[in-house]
């Protein structure tokens, strides 16, 4: 592939991503990393600056074959058709496999409901996922069954269009009605499995938050995600001094409800399908566990 003069100075990964529609920008990376994708012969970086006259050369490795199995696991399907489904998913489950976990997990369902009807762009160890919900964190997911879905919806992400509203309780009485935490996050350099806000090494994340109920030492919130980061309403509801009620990671020590895990869940998910073009919405009450510890809550302020 000869590149033209109106690529000089553009970086390699960018680029690819913008003529290779079939291939995400973090696919790039990893072909990159992998030594797939080579400038003038030789390996480069993903920052590598382009320069007129360069000549790429661009390998797809054969799929490897997954390990992983299809496990006969009850979904919550909210929607499906032929090119995406919407999935609710319960506390507890993990979203996909990961060493020494690779069973039991959302992607084990989804395997047996879809069959070979999984998008395949994340790579075998994530088919069909878009973006993904913490394991203790219930909630609303999009499944693509095909690349051109995926693809799709992976933009909408990156561009901030897709609506993703969650549900919290947290710790403390917020004053404010609603507020938006414009703080970027990154690795907590002390606790590699720990996300924080940082300056270092971060992504910039945007959360909105809109007070739904208060409660004498709690506050029931809406939050919209404007970017998606790790962890990130946990991290900022954390850091902003009201940690989610049940969070073992960025909550409180001491919690005076027996919870499994974060009162956090995905209820509202909406989208332009990739396929149809349609806006679609679709929205979920909070389960079971969380509505019993509101209903506490409501009756002590009576």
């Amino acid at each position: 592939m000869l590149i033209c003069v109106e690529a000089s100075g553009a970086r390699l990964d960018v680029f690819l991503a913008k003529t290779n529609a079939d291939l995400t920008r973090s696919r790039i990376q990893k072909l990159i990393s992998d030594g797939n994708i080579t400038v003038n012969g030789s390996t480069a970086k993903a920052n590598y600056k382009l320069r007129e006259g360069d000549r790429i050369e661009l390998t797809l490795p054969p799929p490897k074959d997954t390990e992983l199995k299809a496990e006969e696991i009850p979904l919550d399907i909210v929607y499906e058709d032929e090119h995406m489904l919407v999935v609710n998913k319960p506390q507890g489950m993990v979203v996909h496999p990961a060493a020494g976990n690779l069973e039991g997990t959302l992607v084990n369902a989804l395997m047996a409901h879809c069959g070979d009807n999984l998008s395949g762009i994340n790579g075998e160890i994530r088919p069909g996922i878009i973006h993904r919900i913490d394991k203790d964190t219930s909630g609303l997911l999009l499944v693509a069954k095909d690349d051109r879905a995926h693809l799709g919806l992976s933009e909408q992400i990156k561009e901030h269009s897709l609506t993703r509203e969650y549900m919290a309780l947290v710790h403390g009485r917020i004053k404010e009605d609603s507020g938006t935490i414009d703080a970027p996050i990154g690795r907590d350099p002390k606790d590699r499995k720990k996300m924080t806000i940082t300056e270092k090494n971060s992504r910039d994340a945007v959360t909105h938050f809109y007070v739904l109920e208060r409660f004498d030492k709690y506050t029931l919130v809406r939050c919209r995600l404007e970017t998606g980061r790790t962890h990130q309403i946990r991290v900022h509801m954390s850091q902003n001094g009201h940690p989610i009620v049940g969070d073992p990671v960025y909550g409180r020590k001491k919690e005076e409800f027996k919870l499994s895990g974060q009162l956090l869940h995905a209820r509202k998910v909406g989208y332009i399908h990739p396929v149809l073009g349609e806006y679609m919405e679709f929205e979920r009450e909070a389960p079971d566990y969380f509505e019993e510890v509101l209903t506490k809550l409501r009756r002590r302020e009576q």
